[in-house]
């Protein structure tokens, strides 16, 4: 009996060091998934962006000198941030890669959307019903990718237009009120020469570091709600500004609108620009120390 459980008692000893040894083994690495670019270009490198849809009007963009400029169906300055998403198929990765020599397996032989960016053509097929990413086809190859592309690419026309009141090249150097329901009585015209705010009325006693926290807080965040293009009505009244720009240009704005909320067109682009009501009030009423 007692040989009997010497030899139970070295078998479990085996067993245990067994599984112990078997627990302390390094594991085998599992294989990782190899992300696959879809495309070898940079976004900097694009110069031109064409966006085709089988049942709606094609959009067109061109860079010039740095900035993007819709120029189909409108022709107006583009989003960059807008621009941005839909060049980001040029980074996108996929885990699968598919021969392309059958396309209408995958939705390819009448693409959703055709994205051209220069010489390089993605074409957006169907989704894949498992992992629910959309097929898109560029060089010869299919790949795998989320849908967030395509539906950058699929936006609105107008959500592509850029929100900022203001280019980037248009740099303010004074304003005329005058024209304004507020200012009309007596005027009021703004100079901002070597970094001092001059102010046309003889009453105001303005402070120079609450104009620039004027200018800073109000004119230096500007960015509109919504844009959208419209027909400059040249019988048209409405109360206007104009702002004097560093290269001696003037750019004429029409206030269409204060409530519910602020509407400013620009005749010269075509496009009325969305602001919250606060907004207006704050952008028109510069502190200038006038005597209440």
């Amino acid at each position: 009996m007692k040989s009997r459980w010497l030899i139970n008692l070295a078998l479990l000893v085996v067993v245990v060091g067994v599984a112990l040894a078997l627990y302390l083994a390094p594991q085998p690495k599992q294989d990782q998934a190899v992300a696959i670019q879809v495309s070898s270009l940079a976004p900097a490198q694009i110069s031109n962006i064409s966006i085709e849809f089988p049942a709606k009007k094609s959009v067109e963009m061109k860079k010039r000198d740095g900035r993007w400029f819709l120029t189909q169906p409108l022709a107006v300055r583009a989003g960059q941030g807008a621009v941005d998403q839909i060049l980001s198929i040029l980074t996108a990765t996929s885990v699968d890669k598919f021969d392309a020599s059958d396309p209408a397996r995958y939705g390819l032989d009448h693409p959703a959307l055709v994205l051209k960016l220069d010489a390089e053509t993605f074409n957006f097929g169907t989704y894949n019903p498992v992992s629910g990413k959309q097929y898109v086809g560029n060089r010869n190859s299919v790949y795998l990718v989320d849908s967030k592309y395509s539906e950058a690419a699929s936006i609105q026309v107008v959500e592509m237009i850029d929100k900022n009141l203001l280019a980037p090249d248009e740099q303010i150097a004074g304003f005329d009120f005058s024209h304004l329901e507020q200012w009309e009585d007596h005027g009021l015209k703004l100079d901002l020469d070597k970094g001092q705010w001059k102010v046309s009325r003889t009453d105001a006693k303005p402070k120079q570091d609450e104009l620039n926290a004027w200018f800073g807080d109000s004119w230096g965040t500007l960015i509109a709600m919504s844009v959208e293009p419209y027909k400059p009505e040249l019988k048209s009244k409405y109360p206007s500004f104009e702002i004097r720009l560093k290269n001696g240009k003037t750019l004429h704005f029409d206030k269409q609108s204060e409530s519910p909320e602020l509407i400013l067109a620009r005749p010269d682009e075509g496009l009325r620009y969305h602001f919250p009501q606060d907004v207006g009030f704050q952008i028109l009423n510069p502190p200038i120390g006038v005597p209440k």
